[in-house]
């Protein structure tokens, strides 16, 4: 949501996150960093025995690959980044700016959803889904939904909403579709039992079962780059992004507000390095203009752009044989493309 009342109860959270940290972990933070990892990494590598390594990294790991490779210049062979992280937007409001990746997302499931009427229930056309959606999320703003043990309101439906938002196959569409489904029923007053996708999310974002991971993620990208400090900052952001279905996401307060100053400066990203960078024209968490920046930055690299897919992830997880195939080769034989490569969106 976007009302004063949930904000504090987000400052509230962020707050609490950071000082729990620092209470029980309070010794290893000034550690946790992309810069740190990449020594790890390179720690492997000499006990490896190995002059070089290939890295294949994915969304952050993108990230982590340009930091050991700046961090150790003459380390790395092969080098293939997929979902591409900006290193000049990295840090704590990485996902500052994705709402418009988002929102193609959720028209292009919204599409999806309508051609599947008849097993969803959420609309025969794009706006007919579209207005569910808003209507649920409305719904959830004026009295929380009850889905199975869970309280649902307008703070919470947008994570769910984002996280049904990354994968462009028609597995995830019906995941998302059937939680939509779900969460629209409790907005009528029904019992839902929660699907097995809507459950897992709900587990997720309401309970204390994900936090090893959200917290992990927290120490580093918090003890990489500070975020501002001021809770105001973001008020006034979320407030200017006018958005409330994503923005609760991408602009919200987040424990790095709260976070002890990293101990390190980010790194500067090396000028150049023959990497092979992919990316999807619609990827709704590392969005596209990121790839193509460090592409520009890196005149030896080569881009493979899947057109058309609002995917994060392409090597090995969409199933382009177009992508697959130059990643593969690059890696079987350490030559680059000689120019960058378009693949189109497989047809059904």
């Amino acid at each position: 949501g976007t009302d004063r009342a949930g904000f504090e109860r987000e400052v509230r959270f962020a707050a609490g996150l950071a000082r729990s940290c620092r209470t029980h972990a309070g010794d290893l933070l000034p550690y946790s960093s992309t810069r740190n990892t990449a020594r790890d990494m390179d720690v492997i590598r000499a006990a490896l025995g190995e002059r070089r390594i290939s890295y294949l990294g994915y969304s952050y790991g993108s990230y982590l690959g340009q930091v050991y490779a700046t961090m150790f210049p003459g380390r790395t062979d092969r080098v293939v980044l997929d979902g591409v992280i900006d290193p000049a937007r990295y840090g704590p409001r990485l996902l500052r700016d994705t709402e418009d990746a988002n929102r193609h997302a959720l028209r292009g499931w919204a599409d999806w959803a309508a051609a599947h009427h008849a097993a969803y229930g959420l609309g025969r056309t794009r706006a007919a889904v579209l207005a569910t959606v808003e209507a649920t999320r409305s719904a959830a703003a004026r009295t929380p939904l009850r889905v199975g043990g869970y309280r649902v309101d307008d703070h919470d439906l947008p994570v769910i909403v984002f996280n049904g938002l990354s994968q462009d196959n028609p597995t995830a569409y019906g995941d998302f579709a059937a939680g939509v489904r779900d969460l629209r029923r409790a907005a009528e007053g029904r019992p839902v039992t929660p699907s097995p996708w809507l459950a897992s999310t709900l587990e997720f974002a309401l309970t204390g079962h994900g936090s090893a991971y959200g917290s992990a993620q927290a120490s580093i990208l918090c003890g990489d780059v500070p975020g501002p400090r001021d809770p105001e900052t973001y008020w006034r952001d979320l407030r200017r992004a006018g958005d409330r279905l994503f923005a609760p996401v991408t602009r919200n307060i987040n424990a790095c507000a709260f976070w002890d100053p990293p101990r390190e400066h980010p790194t500067a990203i090396r000028a150049d390095l023959p990497a092979l960078l992919v990316n999807a024209t619609g990827d709704p968490r590392t969005t596209y203009p990121g790839a193509r920046a460090v592409r520009r930055d890196w005149p030896s690299s080569r881009l493979v752009t899947l057109r058309d897919a609002d995917q994060h992830a392409v090597y090995g997880v969409y199933g382009s044989t177009c992508a697959d195939a130059a990643v593969n080769a690059y890696l079987a034989t350490g030559r680059l493309p000689a120019t960058d490569v378009d693949c189109p969106r497989p047809t059904p």
